[in-house]
């Protein structure tokens, strides 16, 4: 199950964290206002591979070039190497199925495919922040057991907003690094500039190489390149165009294709009492990612008012809590004809045979142990649900 949620840079970067924070194994899905999409497989909180939008190849090649320069005459013969390859053996997406057979072959190393990986992870954190309305969409997916490598999400974080602030520090955070640079011009642009210059010019803004293709070509920073370039595109002498993104050896599946919508989360209802502010956060951005409608309470003096008002399908109830505990509440919500029959499930910290036992005395319908794990989470809410639906 999915849905989305409307994200600006600061919300989808704390999301990342929650999902770092409770393990979660599947693929986040970011989507701009313009359809562009980026997809983070994650396996247990951490990155795997980033892939998607418009310049995903051209993407990968530049990293292959910065990273694992050795492979560049390896490039013309992907296709003939992929081409026989069956859809289905592509769990995340071509450029991590290549990356993985040149280990294989021992063509790259571990820490060359690494650092690829990372600088790619940084790339796209950085689209995405320069993109508008973007909303995400998560799904479960358990299969990917034995990743490449893992890049932690703190670190690519920390990778990108180092990045983020040397863009908007060099007064250029309005332009992409995906704009091709071309020159609009050339009589007035020969006129301003040497003769030497200008064919250096020339060459470079052929219009067939992004900022980000220019600087690793250069050997410099994009930020360098962009600022070099600066005082002919605000003259008007330069450009910054959308150029094609280079054509894919093989076509990627695991990107979504149909367009998706803003809504919001239309599924069952999830309560959550818990005194933690952090725990009622992750579990609603996790569950409201979910699909489902989330119901936090943090004052436990006034979950029975809430729960009454909202009837939620599934109840979760920490256990230690001040003034009350979980037992208490859960006896008590037993004892009214609306949640006779609600799965409840005890959150704790202590997963002891004695809480155990004592939460099925007060009518309890499950006990998870704490931190939250995403996939147990979600595991437990389906089966609860689908226990419900069998008995309806």
């Amino acid at each position: 199950m999915t849905s989305i949620s409307l994200l600006t840079a600061g919300k989808e970067i704390r999301f990342l964290k929650t999902l770092k924070q409770i393990q979660f194994s599947g693929q986040l899905v970011f989507t701009s206002a313009k359809e562009q999409q980026w997809v983070f497989h994650l396996y247990k909180g951490q990155i795997v591979y980033v892939t998607g939008a418009q310049y995903s190849v051209r993407r990968w090649h530049r990293n292959l070039a910065a990273h694992c320069p050795q492979m560049l005459a390896h490039r013309g013969s992907l296709q003939r190497e992929l081409a026989g390859l069956n859809q289905g053996a592509v769990k995340i997406c071509w450029e991590y199925h290549v990356l993985c057979l040149w280990i294989a072959q021992q063509k790259i190393t571990l820490e060359q495919a690494t650092k690829m990986i990372r600088a790619i992870a940084t790339e796209v954190l950085f689209e995405v922040a320069q993109a508008q309305r973007v909303v995400y969409q998560i799904k479960e997916d358990n299969e990917l057991s034995s990743p490449l490598v893992l890049i932690d999400v703190e670190e690519a974080l920390a990778e990108f907003q180092k990045a983020w602030q040397v863009w908007r520090n060099a007064k250029v955070g309005d332009y992409s690094p995906n704009k091709a640079p071309v020159i609009k011009q050339p009589e007035e642009l020969k006129k301003r500039t040497s003769a030497q210059i200008y064919q250096i010019l020339s060459k470079l803004l052929d219009g067939q190489n992004t900022l980000g293709d220019l600087a690793v070509q250069m050997n410099q920073e994009v930020v360098q390149v962009t600022r070099s370039l600066m005082p002919y595109i605000q003259t008007g002498l330069v450009e910054l165009m959308n150029i094609p993104d280079l054509t894919a050896p093989i076509i990627n599946t695991t990107v979504p294709k149909k367009p998706l919508t803003i809504v919001a989360p239309t599924g069952p209802v999830i309560a959550c009492v818990d005194d933690s502010p952090l725990v009622c956060h992750t579990m609603e951005a996790l569950l409201t990612a979910a699909g489902y409608r989330f119901v936090g309470v943090e004052d436990a003096l006034r979950a029975f008012a809430v729960l009454l008002a909202r009837k939620p399908d599934v109840i979760f109830l920490d256990l230690v809590m001040p003034n009350t505990n979980g037992y208490e509440i859960c006896a008590k919500l037993r004892k009214l004809p609306n949640f006779r029959n609600t799965p409840i499930v005890i959150l704790t910290g202590n997963d002891g045979i004695v809480d155990r036992v004592r939460a099925k005395l007060v009518g309890a319908s499950d006990f998870l142990s704490k931190p939250i794990d995403a996939g147990k989470v979600l595991n437990a809410i389906r089966k609860h649900l689908e226990q419900g639906a069998i008995s309806n």
